[in-house]
Parts: C-alpha cells; structure tokens; sequence
C-alpha cells in the first residue's frame, strides 16, 4: 500500500518547476532527433526524449497539474546545438540542470521513487549522450593543432613585426602573407602525417580541419591591422582577440569532451602570450641594432 504524501506550496511550486525542466528537454531532444540525418544519434535523442517525457508523468501525478515548456530554452538550445554541434549543445544544457539534480536528490526524502530519476539523469543519459556520433569531434586534435600553431606563431610574428615595421598596413601584409603560407605548410603536414599513421581515410579531412582553423585565426588576428592606423592600438586588439578564441576554444572542447577548462585555457594562454611577449622584444631589439625605418 503506498502512503500518501502531503506537500506544502513551496514543494508543489519546486515539483511543477521539475516538471518545466523535464518537459522543455523533451522537446529539445525530440526536436533535435527530427532534424539530424544520423538515424542512430536521432534513435539516441529520441530515447532521451522519451525519458525526459516519463519523468514529466512522474511529477505530474505529485503535482496534479500540467505545465507549459520553456521556449525560450527550448529555441536556444535547438539553434546551439544546430550551430555548434548536438554534442557540446546538449552537454551545455545538461550542465545548466546541475542544480536540479541536487533538488531532485532533497526530494527523495519525501518521494523515494524520486532517486530512480536521478539516476537516469546520473548514469542512463550520460551514457546515451557519449554514445552521440559527430564528425566535429573526431577531428578536434586536427583543429586544436591549427588554432594552437596559428595563435603561438602569428601572435609572436605580428608583436615582432609591430615593432620591428611600425607601419599597420605592411605589417597586416606580412602577417597575412605568412599567415596563408603557414596554413597551407600546416595541412599539408597534418594530410602526410595522419596518412603515415595509417589513417588515410582521414588524412584529408583532418588536413582541412588543421588548415581551416589556421586560417580563421589569421583572419581574426590580422584584422585589427587592416582597420586601424595605431599600431599599438591594432597589437592591443590582436593580443585580445587571441585571449577571446583561446578562452572560446577551450570552453567549447571542455564542454563538450568533458575536459578541465582553466587547465586547458591557462596552458594555451601563457603559451601564446610568452611567444608573443619574446618575439615583440626581438622585433624591438633588431630595430634597434638593424636600424630600420620604415
């Protein structure tokens, strides 16, 4: 015989925001596995889905009320997960309901059949979310490999050339210029050495990874040059804009590939930013001693 359970307001209100949280993911997951032409991620999303929808049900017979979903969420998840991959949209996601989980484990002091929800979310859909498929993510070693080599080597090279040329548009062209040289030299290397490894199935996918992160870097970076006529000013940007990709970078592959990032974000950053500070004062003492003046 199952006993009966009264709950205050306050209980009831926390019971239909559960049911707010689960219902919204149900439509994001459902959504999602609509649109996603993988059938086994599609079947994956769906299985979700459906969890999230029986523990809708299960709330609701506390509550004895419907609930509307958050669409708001519901839109910003779906478009994040569309832009950035289902992986990193959906750990996003999961990592903002951090704190249901810690409410759902208080309630099961009143409502013991509340753990096995927990544990669904714990154990069950943790394991469904790793066994997602995504091109992105199998090349992510090809793309930190660009972004890394790009924001070391032009950061250092465009603080060098800063000093060393103190003219905004050569050194825009010359960091260009190396810049696209450099980025073709880096897939090339990638191309020969994933196909050495025996992966030549992927060699070419990686090689444009590795190429194409190069060179959005070198676009990011050089674009402050071409724009403004201080070169102080136009290093300041670029010392910034290479702070927001590795802040952004590391953000997005820690979410989804469930890495440390402070770990990862500091490594890159003092990384590029003592290459950087070395090569600016090489530029500063070849100028001095090579005298140029531009």
């Amino acid at each position: 015989m199952t006993q009966e359970i009264f709950l205050d307001q306050n209980q009831t209100d926390q019971i239909k925001q559960f049911q707010k949280n689960e219902i919204t993911e149900y439509y994001i997951y459902s959504r999602l596995s609509r649109k996603i032409k993988n059938k086994k991620n599609a079947e994956i999303l769906q299985k979700i889905g459906d969890d999230e929808m029986r523990h809708y049900l299960f709330w609701k017979k506390r509550s004895s009320a419907d609930v509307r979903p958050n669409k708001w969420k519901i839109f910003k998840f779906y478009w994040i997960a569309q832009i950035f991959g289902i992986t990193f949209g959906i750990k996003l996601m999961e990592k903002g309901e951090e704190g249901a989980q810690d409410a759902y484990k208080d309630f099961c002091e009143y409502i013991p059949e509340a753990q096995q929800i927990v544990d669904d979310e714990n154990a069950h859909e943790k394991k469904l979310i790793g066994m997602l498929e995504e091109k992105k993510l199998e090349y992510v070693g090809s793309i930190v490999l660009g972004l890394n080599d790009a924001l070391v080597e032009l950061t250092g090279t465009l603080a060098g050339l800063t000093f060393a040329l103190q003219n905004t548009r050569l050194i825009a062209i010359a960091g260009l210029i190396t810049g696209i040289a450099a980025s073709f030299s880096m897939a090339a290397s990638e191309y020969l050495s994933t196909k050495t490894e025996g992966n030549g199935s992927k060699a070419l996918a990686s090689s444009f990874y590795t190429g194409l992160a190069y060179i959005f870097t070198v676009i990011i970076l050089i674009l402050p040059y071409f724009l403004f006529t201080n070169y102080f000013v136009c290093l300041g940007m670029t010392m910034t804009f290479a702070v927001l990709v590795i802040l952004f970078f590391n953000y997005y592959i820690s979410v989804a590939k469930d890495l440390n990032f402070k770990k990862r974000f500091w490594e890159m950053f003092v990384i590029s930013m003592g290459v950087a500070a070395f090569t600016f004062g090489i530029g500063y003492l070849i100028r001095i001693f090579i005298g140029i003046d531009i």
